[in-house]
């Protein structure tokens, strides 16, 4: 994927996962290094691809067995708060109150397991092999005193824990990552030679990453702590402005190992208003909801938020072409002054932001021009 920074290109990939429920990775190309160097390796990247698999797999088992889990600890914390020598009814009444969230803050007594010392990935030692080993034998459980609000998100991992085969999350993981795992690699362009360049800011290693990443994207097994994971049908999606570059300066291999290439064109006013309004979560519905917590009805005046996509779209022609990133930079200088006095406004007040008040804001902004393009 090739285009400017800010327009979308993350967002792209990331919905693709969301859309397929697919294990996602996005890593910064710059982060590795090729084998001999210090640094992460290549390789680390599939790694961290089952731990997100992993991390999903359990929570989509607590979703399904969340019913079953709260009955079981709701009867574990009321036995911690009434004992068992009580009668019934007095069961049901701490239960009452236990449900009304009134015994939050009581301090109960519960046997936590201490979590298994993390096992290193990738070549291992002998002692250190030895020292998790015995480690994980040795785990007994330990009592501590928490609130109610405290031990209960320990006691509901503890039951995932004992009800879910942490084996089955396992393998389904890593299933899953064989065949549906998606891998973002941003700024790919930050690890290539220009053509005719013998040296530039590219470190020594930067090549070098290129070729590692060769074997990976063809496909190839790399071990992890949880099993061998199979990179054949995992997408790999590399992305990068290429400003100082061209994607033809990568390494051949690479380029023929990443045949589709989609070309993304920079972020136009239109696009920047469809943003702000027609996306779930947008910046306006954020900062409507943020003084809502201030009792503060906050309204945009007809024609404020195109005016907010327009300034963008302007400075964003003037300076630097940031994409979608300017509108948080035009938003944060709307709200600037609100924000900080809202608290101070009587309950029920309704600010209403108009054109004018978003052209007066950023006016400086506006104003500016980059002179660095007159400098000899």
């Amino acid at each position: 994927m090739i285009g400017p920074t800010g327009c979308g290109k993350t967002e792209v990939a990331r919905r693709v996962s969301k859309l397929t429920n697919a294990p996602f990775i996005k890593v910064e190309a710059t982060k590795f290094t090729e084998v001999g160097y210090h640094g992460r390796d290549v390789d680390s990247i599939i790694r961290d691809l089952v731990r997100v698999a992993i991390t999903s797999a359990k929570a989509e088992q607590k979703r399904k067995l969340k019913v079953e889990i709260k009955a079981i600890v709701e009867e574990k914390i009321l036995t911690a708060l009434v004992g068992t020598m009580y009668d019934e009814d007095t069961r049901e009444t701490f239960r009452k109150h236990l449900r009304e969230g009134r015994v939050e803050d009581n301090k109960i007594e519960i046997e936590v397991m201490p979590k298994e010392p993390e096992m290193p990935e990738g070549k291992l030692g002998a002692g250190v092999m030895m020292f998790h080993i015995g480690g994980g034998r040795g785990r007994s459980p330990v009592k501590k005193i928490l609130t109610v609000a405290e031990a209960r998100p320990l006691l509901e991992e503890a039951e995932l824990e004992r009800l879910v085969s942490s084996d089955d999350v396992t393998k389904k993981a890593i299933k899953k990552v064989e065949q549906d795992g998606i891998v973002f690699i941003d700024e790919i362009d930050k690890i290539c030679r220009p053509a005719g360049v013998r040296f530039n800011t590219v470190g020594a290693s930067d090549e070098g990453v290129q070729k590692d990443l060769l074997p990976l994207i063809e496909g190839t097994d790399i071990n992890t702590k949880y099993g061998n994971v199979n990179t054949t049908h995992i997408l790999f999606i590399a992305s990068g402005a290429f400003h100082s570059c061209k994607p033809s300066d990568l390494l051949a291999e690479l380029q023929g190992r990443l045949p589709i290439r989609v070309e993304l064109k920079g972020l136009v006013e239109a696009d920047l208003y469809r943003i702000l309004t027609e996306t779930k979560f947008n910046l306006v519905e954020q900062n409507i909801q943020m003084m809502k917590t201030e009792n503060v009805e906050l309204k945009f005046a007809e024609g404020a938020v195109r005016e907010v996509a327009k300034v963008a779209s302007e400075i964003n022609t003037s300076l630097q072409n940031i994409g979608a990133r300017r509108l948080h930079t035009i938003m944060e200088r709307v709200m600037e002054d609100l924000s900080y006095t809202a608290s101070e406004l009587p309950p029920g007040s309704v600010h209403v932001i108009t054109p004018e008040d978003v052209r007066k804001k950023v006016h400086i902004l506006t104003q500016k021009s980059d002179l660095s393009k007159y400098i000899l």
